[in-house]
């Protein structure tokens, strides 16, 4: 099971449970919801058209059988200046690929090691994505969408680096 010992979530809820259920469901994908801990209208739209996409009871309530039948809700790992490994090389990598059409800095060399260039590289990739400009990459740097059809930054890089 890709989500274990989750507790029922619905419309109302907050906090980490409904951050992974809106990583889950924008890896099936759904880019349509938002990764912000806030189980709103949105998020439960986005639910109940999995629920029923799968078979379920499409009551919009992310129970046993919903968990159950979502991808891996867990985080990409958090990335910022300092940051080194194999993620930090594929992100790299991403980055580079997308700076060929200028619209954003390429970070460089892949050599996994999050230094300025990355740094400046992300920056760029965060303006282009409307989302805070922080240097750093997290859920909601992860989750904008690319150019390509139904991919993000994080199913781009690979999905194999969200935690359990």
């Amino acid at each position: 099971m890709s989500n274990p010992g989750q507790p029922e979530i619905k419309r109302g809820d907050k906090g980490t449970a409904v951050l992974r259920a809106q990583r889950a469901l924008r890896r099936t994908p759904d880019l349509s919801v938002d990764v912000d801990g806030d189980f709103g209208p949105d998020t439960e739209a986005g639910v109940k058209r999995f629920q029923k996409s799968v078979g379920l009871d499409d009551d919009g309530i992310v129970g046993k059988d919903t968990w159950e039948a979502l991808p891996n809700g867990g985080p990409m790992p958090l990335l910022k200046s300092g940051s080194k490994g194999d993620v930090v090389r594929d992100l790299q990598e991403v980055l580079a690929a997308g700076a060929d059409n200028g619209d954003w800095p390429s970070p460089g060399e892949a050599d996994g090691d999050f230094g300025a260039d990355t740094e400046k590289s992300v920056k760029g990739f965060q303006k282009w994505g409307k989302v805070d400009t922080d240097g750093m990459v997290g859920d909601k740097t992860w989750a904008v969408p690319l150019h390509a059809t139904n991919s993000t930054l994080e199913t781009a890089v690979g999905l194999d680096w969200a935690d359990d």
